[in-house]
């Protein structure tokens, strides 16, 4: 299995190669060179198998014969053993033919664990058969950081910078990244935006001297094993409720468009998916791409939804590559013009192919309010802000047949707005209500390239 970056300008890799990599030497990102895919009898039988050993099956179709079948189910399951749940990604029905997929259940309570946890374990596994030491850095809207700092905290062959905005993520979220005092984590305040993080992030990477000083990785959704790790629970979701001889719906909250972008690639894969509905808030530079065919970046709005505060969704380019037919010139013209001028006019072939699959919705913060309110009154669920946006978006859609929300987080890392939308207060699960009195450690700095890298290499020296 081999993998070529958007931009067509880097040489393809291997799947360790691509892992270790994360975002492509000419800013592009990767993506496999063919889609794997399974047939329908062995989509059926992923129906009532454990997790992990779908998740063997999935990440091992991109792997290719570089990780053995054994090593690759070890790992998975380890990693999803960690999982609070058994069935690692349950489900709960809140209507009919409508259930909430709890993508929840891991070490930092959102569905970040789910990619991140594996994603660790294949680091250790790659890293440790090369001896080599590595450097991630890492830009968080909320989540991501705290699903990495619990995956890689103490490992011995990794070290790991998060960047946070501050200001601009709740407290709890905070506290799952800067409350680890192992020497190998270090977290970094950024003033401005995620967006301003996300920035810093690819002018990190595209730094060569920086990246060979510190043998820099990443592991945001522009690490395509992230993308193959949350495949996974669109095969075992839709599996559980008839696929492939029903086809499914899923309503996906979305900021930076990697789970949403990972509904794709199970299509491609096989899965018979009816419709994505991708789900913003009033940050709707997806909504109004899908909607509209422009992808043009607004100015950033805080809202009760942090994870999803974007407006350039970097997991947009690798759908912008399928939608021209892999054609790798447009695709660096389009992202080159876009970071400078922050707007591309989707062509109407490439537009027409997204909206066959996607329909954008665009939440506001009063209709996420109405959605914790009416889910707890209608059903007694407590869903956070993030998994509210996407069951106000099934207001606005005609959905035919079964459709699966997925929820991206426990109500408990948002406290405060989740209790005063509902009056009920979320409790953090057994064994994480210490989480609030430990002490805090982490680096204010301002949203400059420069800055940050300096930053990067004295804690990679260190």
């Amino acid at each position: 299995m081999r993998y070529v970056s958007t931009r067509g300008q880097a040489a393809s890799v291997g799947f360790t190669d691509a892992v270790l990599g994360g975002l492509a030497p000419d800013g592009g990102l990767y993506v496999p060179e063919q889609w794997p895919t399974f047939s329908r009898e062995e989509i059926a039988g992923f129906a009532g198998m454990p997790y992990a050993q779908v998740a063997a099956r999935v990440l091992g179709a991109f792997a290719g014969d570089e990780i053995s079948d054994a090593d690759m189910l070890a790992m998975c399951e380890e990693a999803y053993g960690s999982f609070s749940h058994k069935a690692v990604v349950p489900m709960v029905q809140i209507a009919p033919q409508t259930f909430i997929a709890e993508l929840f259940h891991g070490p930092s309570l959102a569905f970040k664990d789910v990619a991140m946890q594996i994603l660790a374990r294949l680091y250790d596994h790659i890293l440790g058969r090369q001896g080599r030491k590595q450097t991630i850095l890492c830009a968080t809207s909320g989540d991501t950081g705290g699903a990495a700092v619990e995956a890689f905290r103490g490992a011995k062959n990794v070290g790991v910078v998060v960047m946070f905005p501050e200001g601009r993520i709740s407290e709890v979220q905070r506290r799952f990244m800067t409350t680890a005092d192992e020497a190998n984590i270090a977290c970094v305040a950024v003033k401005g935006t995620f967006d301003d993080c996300q920035a810093i992030l690819k002018d990190a990477f595209q730094d060569q001297a920086l990246r060979q000083a510190v043998d820099l990785a990443a592991v945001n959704s522009i690490n395509f094993a992230r993308i193959a790790a949350q495949v996974v629970y669109y095969f075992t979701t839709a599996a559980a409720l008839g696929a492939p001889d029903r086809e499914v719906n899923f309503v996906v909250p979305s900021g930076n468009f990697g789970d949403a972008f990972a509904g794709y690639v199970a299509t491609r894969m096989g899965l018979p998916i009816k419709r994505i509905v991708v789900a913003t808030n009033s940050n709707d530079i997806l909504a109004r791409a899908f909607s509209t065919g422009r992808y043009a970046r607004g100015t950033v709005q805080s809202t009760l939804s942090p994870a999803m505060d974007i407006q350039s969704a970097s997991n947009f380019e690798r759908l912008y590559f399928e939608g021209v037919q892999r054609e790798t010139t447009e695709t660096a013209r389009a992202f080159e013009a876009f970071g400078k001028a922050g707007v591309i006019d989707i062509p109407p072939g490439a537009l027409a192919a997204m909206q066959a699959t996607f329909t954008g919705v665009g939440i506001g913060e009063d209709e996420t309010v109405r959605a914790m309110v009416s889910t707890l009154n209608e059903t007694g669920e407590l869903i956070d802000p993030h998994t509210a946006v996407a069951v106000a978006a099934l207001r606005h859609v005609t959905l035919d047949g079964p459709t699966i929300v997925l929820s991206t987080a426990h109500a408990a890392k948002f406290p405060e707005d989740v209790t005063k939308a509902t009056g009920a207060e979320p409790a953090l699960p057994r064994g994480m209500g210490s989480l609030a009195g430990r002490a805090e450690r982490f680096d204010r700095l301002p949203g400059e390239a420069d800055t940050i890298k300096a930053y990067v290499r004295a804690f990679a020296e260190r």
